[in-house]
């Protein structure tokens, strides 16, 4: 695409992210809106929102829960930038999030690492957990700015990877002793899903590309793809994909997830109405 394109674009999905209001998908009406493209737009974006005074912590990574390719037609990994404004730390595992300005919200119970480094280029888990400080549990609020949560790979990677926001609990330290376990429960733990006290969902661990730790080896070999953007650093937090489907998040329920032998603290998350400041 021109910079002219890729700008337009950019103004049409900030003004509809800003807005909390649905747009129609780029692919639409452009059948040549490739994932390439979408970077473009995403790297506009993301431009813009630091201009804007806006800090970057991390990155999130989208579709890594192969169970649910087929369903939205999304058949590849995304990433995209998290922002202070967007990472709440749980307070004594509680938090409560208003979604007056997301657009039709979904909630996803994830795993989430905090980096003491960058990101190595490697095939091996062990090896990329040599780069992780810690681990936690997380809730990502997703949201689509296309109708019915209908779009491509392309659209939904230019629309700042879906997402909303993430809430993350206590870190549990990644060491020297513990490292082996982890790698090996981080592909079985199994995972439940409980909303206002009951059952809605199970997953596994081995859901997201096998394990959650190779969601950060594709993030790493991704960005390395990727000269015009930033590499993943030391401090950034980084949220590896929903376990479980991703399910509807509506003002006046709670949610909470068990993360079995994985054994992190969970969080009950509360939704409210209203708006926070975005």
């Amino acid at each position: 695409m021109t910079p002219a394109a890729t700008a337009a674009i950019a103004d049409r999905l900030i003004a509809a992210l800003d807005g909390a209001t649905t747009v129609a998908p780029m692919s639409a009406t452009d059948a040549s809106f490739d994932v390439d493209a979408a970077y473009d737009v995403l790297r506009e974006i993301e431009r813009r929102r630091v201009a804007g005074g806006w800090r970057r912590v991390g990155r999130k990574i989208g579709f890594t829960n192969r169970t649910l390719w087929p369903r939205y037609g999304v058949y590849r990994p995304m990433w995209a930038s998290m922002w202070s404004h967007t990472v709440t730390m749980a307070t004594a595992g509680r938090a409560t999030l208003a979604l007056g300005g997301f657009v039709q919200p979904r909630i996803e119970p994830e795993v989430v690492f905090g980096l003491g480094s960058s990101l190595p280029l490697t095939d091996d888990p062990l090896a990329m957990l040599g780069a992780v400080e810690w681990v936690a549990a997380g809730f990502e609020v997703v949201q689509s700015l296309f109708a019915d949560w209908k779009f491509t790979a392309a659209d939904c990677t230019a629309a700042c990877g879906l997402h909303g926001a993430l809430v993350v609990g206590k870190p549990q330290p990644v060491t020297a002793a513990n490292r082996d376990a982890l790698a090996a429960r981080l592909s079985t733990f199994e995972l439940t899903l409980v909303r206002d006290g009951t059952v809605v969902d199970r997953g596994v661990g081995a859901n997201v590309l096998d394990s959650p730790v190779r969601a950060l080896v594709h993030l790493a070999r991704l960005l390395a793809d990727q000269p015009a953007s930033l590499p993943v650093g030391a401090g950034e937090i980084v949220t590896t994909g929903t376990v479980t489907d991703a399910w509807p998040a509506t003002a006046g329920t709670t949610w909470t997830a068990d993360y079995g032998e994985l054994g992190l603290q969970p969080i009950e998350l509360a939704f409210t109405a209203g708006s926070d400041v975005r």
